[in-house]
C-alpha cells in the first residue's frame, strides 16, 4: 500500500453546511501538502483555505529548485505543481519530481489558472496524478483525485 494510502485518514468535518461533506486530514506527525506556485499571493490563499479545510501544508515553494529542496526536507504526501511557473515550467518540475524519484509514492497534482480543456494534450503527457483548476481548489478535490476519482463531482 502506497504511503498516502497508510498515513492519511478521511474525516467527516462539519463545512460549508454540509455535515456529510468529507475532508482530507492528516494524522498527527504526518508532513503534508506542498504547494508549488510563482504568485505569493495566490500561496498564502491556497495554504489558509486548506488548512481551514483540514489538510495541512506542510510548505510552499516559488520555484522548482525551492520545491526540489522542500521536497527532499519535508516528504510531503502531495504536491501541488502549477502549470505556468514563472519563467519555469511546471510541466518540467513534475517531470523531474515523478520521473526522478524525487517524490516517492507522493501524488503530483498540476493546477493552474487555465482550464483542463485548455491544456489538455500537456496535461495527458504529463506523469501527474491529476490536474486541479486553481479556482475549484479544495481538500476534497485533492483527495479524490489521490484515491483515483475525478476532481468534480
Amino acid at each position: 500500500m502506497s504511503r498516502i494510502g497508510c498515513s492519511l485518514r478521511t474525516l467527516r468535518i462539519p463545512a460549508s453546511g454540509n455535515a456529510g461533506e468529507r475532508h482530507w486530514c492528516h494524522a498527527p506527525g504526518v508532513s503534508g501538502c506542498l504547494i508549488v506556485d510563482d504568485n505569493a499571493s495566490f500561496l498564502e490563499a491556497a495554504r489558509i483555505l486548506l488548512e481551514r479545510e483540514g489538510l495541512s501544508v506542510a510548505g510552499v515553494a516559488s520555484t522548482g529548485a525551492d520545491a526540489l529542496r522542500q521536497v527532499e526536507a519535508l516528504h510531503p504526501d502531495v504536491v501541488l505543481v502549477d502549470i505556468f511557473l514563472g519563467e519555469e515550467s511546471g510541466l518540467d518540475l513534475t517531470k523531474r519530481l515523478v520521473e526522478g524519484g524525487v517524490v516517492h509514492e507522493a501524488p503530483v497534482i498540476l493546477i493552474s489558472t487555465h482550464s483542463e480543456a485548455d491544456l489538455e494534450d500537456l496535461i495527458t503527457a504529463s506523469p501527474a496524478a491529476g490536474f486541479l483548476p486553481k479556482a475549484e481548489l479544495s481538500a476534497s478535490a485533492i483527495c479524490r483525485i489521490v484515491n483515483g476519482g475525478p476532481a468534480a463531482e
